[in-house]
């Protein structure tokens, strides 16, 4: 899962966005619509990540309806301290 993460979050020129929304998640989970005004994304540009870090198995949702919320799935949050790394390492 270190491998993924660090793909993820940091291997790629979306990361930093992406640990923006994960981190977002973690505060509170909710839909691609509140990430998007949340975050000053646009809505298509999140959904791109939230697609990425689904299908790597960094978020989850409880469904594919209009309106899914998303959390950080229990195998990121058993790896979280790999995500505090990531984003410290590219604050600096």
């Amino acid at each position: 899962m270190d491998t993924v993460l660090w793909q993820t979050l940091a291997g790629t020129r979306g990361g930093p966005n992406r640990a923006r929304i994960l981190r977002a998640l973690d505060e509170r989970p909710r839909n691609a619509n509140r990430l998007a005004e949340d975050l000053d994304l646009a809505y298509n540009t999140v959904r791109h990540h939230l697609d990425v870090l689904e299908r790597n198995d960094i978020v989850t949702s409880g469904d594919q309806s209009y309106g899914t919320v998303y959390l950080p799935s229990d195998r990121t949050r058993n790896h979280w301290e790999i995500v505090e790394e990531i984003v410290s390492q590219a604050d600096d």
